[in-house]
């Protein structure tokens, strides 16, 4: 199951122009900086802009040079960045104002599902909306999209209106859905914090091109991207919960054959979890470091470096079998432990800096 578009708009100042597949499944993030063409893409797929070429979702022609099918019969939900909540209902009004409209046998969620999902319950009876905090009325606006059953669901920077206290208090839910909906999200951001956290699949645009389109992972751990030059570059991996140290309170967690012990963390041993790992967290050595207060040092092999400016270095290693991360040092590190393209060396990762 997939979309493919192949799509074109001009305007007077700015062209988009994207020729992409990606998985309709899970969530696929389009990321870049502002004015790099996320939003307008995203209407475009809505039916909300009207570019030339030819939307396919799953097999069914959503536009090509003979159709336009318009935005009431796409069956999509969309999340603006603003919450925009009928004021004249109660919360429980508007979730279900779509819900109400879609026969049973359609409905692909349930009420009671979205509620817990997205931890409605102590809101439902509340007839003024506009006193919900900002992260309530996003959550509430998430979960209409929701119950109106769409195959797809567009989420345009919905936490970007919000302040950094509501982000941290609506992401959770977000990673909830993304752990337990079966509804595909296509998920615009130009916050690497969210799209690390909440992405299966990247699309990466810069002035409205597509310059780079695969799996979060992957994209995430070229040294050719935009992605790698931020403050914030980083990798995403998965790993296992193995091991809670209620003593010192601390989890260690299995990676292919490596382990990296972490802050403590609540889920249960057997968890599959996602790590971001920060470029600018990991140390380099060209000998065991013992002993040292870095928990985490991994046997890694130099696979490729990039200057990062005129005095840092971006150098990519694998570890293990098949997992990459990112270490920025200073070209001054570089040149004194003669590091190349191949070598041997020790990955070190502060178990503080993972999140």
């Amino acid at each position: 199951m997939t979309i493919r578009a192949r799509l074109q708009l001009n305007r007077a100042d700015f062209t988009l122009d994207v020729d992409a597949q990606f998985p309709l499944r899970g969530v696929s993030a389009v990321f870049g900086a502002s004015g790099s063409g996320k939003t307008t893409l995203l209407r475009c797929i809505a039916g909300l802009e009207r570019a030339a070429g030819v939307l396919q979702v799953n097999g069914e022609i959503w536009q090509d040079e003979t159709l336009f099918m318009p935005v009431h019969q796409r069956p999509l939900g969309y999340v603006f960045q603003e919450a925009s909540l009928f004021p004249h209902l109660s919360v429980r009004a508007n979730l279900e104002y779509g819900y109400k409209r879609i026969a049973p046998a359609a409905r692909r969620v349930r009420l009671e599902q979205v509620v817990e999902w997205l931890g409605l319950r102590p809101l439902l009876d509340r007839r003024d909306t506009v006193k919900l905090s900002g992260g309530e009325r996003q959550r509430v606006a998430i979960g209409r999209a929701l119950l109106a059953s769409p195959r797809l669901l567009l989420m345009d920077e919905p936490l970007s209106a919000l302040d950094a206290s509501s982000k941290q208090e609506i992401l959770p839910y977000l990673e909830a859905l993304h752990r337990d909906l079966e509804i595909p999200v296509v998920y615009v951001s130009h916050a690497l914090e969210e799209v690390a956290r909440l992405a299966d699949h990247l699309l990466l645009l810069e002035q409205g091109k597509l310059i780079a389109n695969g799996p979060l992972q992957e994209v995430l751990a070229r040294l050719d991207l935009p992605t790698a030059h931020r403050e914030d570059a980083g990798v995403v991996v998965e790993a296992t919960i193995a091991e809670h140290d209620d003593a010192y309170r601390m989890t260690r967690l299995t990676l292919g054959e490596n382990s990296l012990w972490t802050g403590h963390l609540d889920p249960p041993l057997g968890t599959l979890i996602r790590v971001r790992i920060m470029a600018r967290d990991v140390s380099i050595s060209v000998q065991p470091p013992h002993p040292s207060s870095i928990s985490n040092i991994l046997k890694a092999r130099i696979t490729e470096m990039q200057a990062e400016g005129c005095d840092k270095v971006n150098v990519r290693l694998s570890v293990g079998q098949s997992e990459v991360v990112i270490a920025r040092i200073t070209r001054r590190s570089r040149d004194l432990l003669q590091l190349s393209v191949g070598m041997a060396v020790f990955a070190q990762i502060k178990s503080v800096a993972l999140t």
